[in-house]
């Protein structure tokens, strides 16, 4: 398994093969010396050791050029000339910013005691480098996926048959269908957005939310339907997020692995929600801001995640972040009720406009598309464009219906109370 990643990573650049070897030695020595005092201020350092080395590994080839480039730009601002000729001509390695919080994590769970350190040197490595999620998640635990690479595995037909529908569903439909359908005319209309009416740029943040959800998602159900062949299973990273009621549930939905590691190792050690309202609210703008820097070299993605917080600290402070924690849309009913479609198409609208930041090259992109969207919507040129992607629709269309039918079936499948969706629909049930 280790051959096969390290082949897998090395066929795009052998060369950065050893910075996975780097982060994988660092870790698995700091996670001994971690475990093996009881000390706290010497397990402390050791921690700090393995922080400092990925954030600056990851700050370095991700980051580096990013923050020498906004300050030139700030002093640029301050009428200081200066040249960005300290930046640098280096490639961004792939899944780097994967890897490096898997192995953090590692150290993590071993300083809060929730995991011991595996003797195993070959089977850490696995771990760090398991080829179907290193480029692109689900960002997996060691308790979780460390575990079952140390175990003796036996093929399984069911489980290898739930991870080849995993496959056809996330790489052909998601991925293929939908996402590289939706991708050029994406790329035309936030490129060329001031040539186009309100319409189209309404359009264009619709379909970049369902390319961005039919990337992410699709790859993440190749990576776990790949991992099921191995006789590994890999936490689900997406669950029907475009069907969240309130955006704590959509956060609870989208980017899982992520999502979690950030509350785990971020929110929750400082502070959570348990040192009054004024901590909570930043401990949220902290986490976003995180999330956000940590999708992008860019600082459209900064605002992107401060978007999120300023949405998200309302619903927090008002006690509504877990309303929906254990409920789906339609949940014994034959057809959403009202409420509830007024609530997703909320979510989705607030969550589309959110997209803008992340997907335009730069804020003030962003807010020329934003103010784009506000002029009047020319009707007919509307008609005709709805008329010339009517195929993209359609299959936009499906696609919703079919996640609508899998998010009721995936809350029901054991009782089979799925009312009128699950009654027809369930020989479509893919397995997750």
């Amino acid at each position: 398994m280790l051959i096969a990643s390290y082949f897998f990573y090395g066929i795009w650049d052998w060369r950065f093969l050893s910075l996975i070897l780097l982060s994988t030695i660092v870790d698995y020595i700091i996670g001994h010396k971690i475990h093996d005092t009881d000390d706290d201020t010497r397990r402390k350092r050791w921690l700090w050791c393995s922080v400092v080395f990925n954030i600056g590994l990851l700050g370095f080839f991700k980051y580096y050029n990013f923050f020498i480039d906004s300050w030139v730009d700030l002093a640029s601002t301050l009428g200081y000339t200066m040249k960005s000729t300290w930046t640098l001509k280096v490639i961004l390695p792939v899944g780097i910013s994967f890897y490096t919080f898997q192995t953090m994590s590692y150290s993590f769970d071993i300083y809060y005691r929730k995991l011991k350190p595996t003797k195993s040197f070959l089977s850490f490595a696995a771990f760090v480098s398991f080829f179907p999620q290193l480029v692109a998640g689900p960002i997996e635990r060691a308790s979780n996926l460390l575990s079952q690479i140390s175990n003796k595995r036996h093929f399984s037909y069911a489980q290898s048959v739930s991870g080849l529908k995993l496959i056809l569903w996330g790489g052909l439909v998601k991925k293929v269908v939908i996402a590289d359908a939706l991708g050029p005319i994406v790329d035309d209309i936030f490129s060329n957005y001031s040539s186009y009416p309100s319409s189209t740029l309404l359009i264009g943040a619709i379909f970049f939310g369902f390319q961005i959800y039919g990337d992410f998602s699709g790859y993440s159900d190749i990576a776990i339907g790949t991992a099921k062949l191995f006789g590994i299973e890999l936490m689900s990273n997406f669950k029907f997020p475009y069907f969240s009621r309130n955006i704590a549930e959509f956060w609870r939905r989208w980017h899982i692995s992520l999502s979690s590691w950030f509350q785990a190792y971020i929110y929750v050690p400082l502070g959570g929600s348990r040192e009054g309202k004024l901590k909570t609210i930043r401990n949220v703008f902290i986490i976003f801001l995180v999330s956000g820097i940590w999708h992008g070299a860019n600082w459209t993605f900064v605002l992107w995640g401060l978007v999120h917080a300023l949405i998200f600290i309302p619903v927090l402070l008002l006690g509504n972040n877990t309303k929906y924690k254990n409920t789906v849309i339609a949940q014994d009913s034959m057809l959403p009720s009202a409420k509830e479609l007024l609530s997703i198409f909320g979510v989705f609208f607030i969550v589309t406009i959110a997209w803008i930041f992340f997907r335009s090259a730069s804020i003030g992109d962003a807010f020329s598309f934003i103010s784009g969207l506000t002029e009047f919507l020319q009707h007919h040129i509307f008609i005709q464009m709805v008329t010339e992607w009517q195929i993209i629709i359609f299959w936009l269309y499906c696609f919703c219906v079919m996640n609508l039918l899998l998010e009721e079936m995936s809350a029901h499948r054991s009782t089979l109370k799925t009312g009128m969706f699950g009654f027809w629909f369930t020989p479509l049930w893919f397995s997750r």
